[in-house]
């Protein structure tokens, strides 16, 4: 069966094996309907790291978490918690054993006496990551962990043909399998969440889901909240990190007369040679609103996202706040988003109707 034929069924859990990481080489060019889930039980094995605990944002707040007033909760900075992770393997019956595995790292917060208050909600968003074509999700973790350290659980599943370090090899037309992939770990996530005796068992909120990505990862996370052929009902927020429209994905982008999809969030260095701006532009001109679009400044593809600088501080700091307020209710996390996101020489934020003018066009075509 190759990966262009196959197809999905419902997913359950395997013990995984171990993935190393590689680098990327990209071609230029709540719910769900998990409510009516049954508890399954899962095998998980956890994987206890060290905590960072540290804020890397720029803008961030260090009010506490409160869920058990009826006033708007405070923002939850970057950093209040404590992260640890562990590891479970999405399994998708009916394919070939190179195919049918999803290794999965799941952060989750670790409230402590000093980082929240008695009350505190104990049950937290669920963020599902998408990793760009060639690049492991480890690669990421600083980013995924400033969102588990401000609250959120955050699921970074591997897809098949997508890491040079899988069982498989390398073979980008795969991409048009990966919404479904997307939606089996949302499923198995949310779970493991409801299964009893787990490490996850009641830390996952399966009504409060977003979805965000980067690279050909921000085309599945795009694909799944804003394209007619794929989207999952009740996501409650996407952020799209340098992505763009996938034409092969079929289907229609922010199609008339359907309801507006999540709130959206556009990322997007305006020194990318490999998802040009004007692929982001195209996307959030036609997206409805509440949407945000990040201009990174001088900043290319990848850099932004898992290696040290400014742009990084503010990517961390804007997508904590747009998911604090999309996900978590504190909507007073939109007001800090504007500070955050505009740095004299390192980015710019907008809420208006189109983007920045970028000229050319998108032509990722394949």
């Amino acid at each position: 069966m190759t990966p262009q034929t196959r197809r999905r069924a419902i997913a359950s859990l395997r013990v995984p094996t171990s993935r190393s990481s590689a680098r990327r080489s990209r071609f230029v060019a709540a719910a769900v309907a998990i409510l009516a889930l049954i508890v399954a039980g899962v095998v998980i094995i956890v994987t206890h790291r060290t905590p960072s605990g540290a804020s890397r944002g720029t803008g961030a707040s260090t009010n506490q978490q409160s869920g058990t007033t009826t006033t708007a909760p405070p923002v939850t900075a970057i950093g209040t918690y404590a992260v640890t992770s562990t590891s479970l393997t999405v399994t998708v019956a009916g394919l070939p054993s190179t195919d049918d595995e999803l290794p999965t790292t799941v952060w989750y917060p670790v409230a402590t006496s000093s980082s929240v208050t008695d009350g505190a909600r104990r049950d937290y968003p669920l963020l599902v990551f998408s990793q760009g074509y060639g690049q492991a999700v480890a690669n990421y973790a600083t980013l995924i962990e400033d969102w588990a350290s401000a609250g959120f659980v955050v699921a970074g599943p591997t897809y098949p043909h997508t890491a040079p370090s899988t069982p498989t090899t390398l073979d980008r037309g795969d991409l048009v399998h990966h919404p479904d992939d997307l939606r089996a770990v949302i499923s198995a996530v949310v779970r493991a969440g409801r299964a009893p005796g787990t490490v996850l068992s009641g830390k996952i909120d399966g009504s409060d889901i977003g979805v965000v990505g980067q690279s050909d990862g921000g085309d599945v996370s795009l694909a799944v909240a804003d394209n007619s052929a794929w989207r999952i009902s009740g996501l409650r927020a996407a952020a799209i990190l340098s992505g763009a429209e996938y034409p092969p994905f079929g289907g229609q982008y922010f199609a008339p007369g359907t309801p507006p999809g999540p709130p959206l969030l556009v990322v997007q260095g305006d020194a990318d040679t490999i998802n040009p701006p004007v692929c982001s532009a195209q996307l959030y001109n036609a997206a409805p609103p509440p949407k945000y679009y990040l201009d990174l400044l001088g900043a290319t593809h990848l850099a932004p996202y898992v290696q040290p600088s400014s742009w990084q501080g503010v990517v961390a700091t804007v997508t904590t706040e747009f998911f604090d307020a999309e996900l978590a209710g504190e909507r007073a996390a939109l007001g800090r988003m504007a500070t955050s996101g505009n740095v004299p020489g390192v980015a710019a934020l907008s809420t208006g109707p189109t983007a920045p003018p970028a000229s050319g066009t998108c032509g990722l075509t394949a």
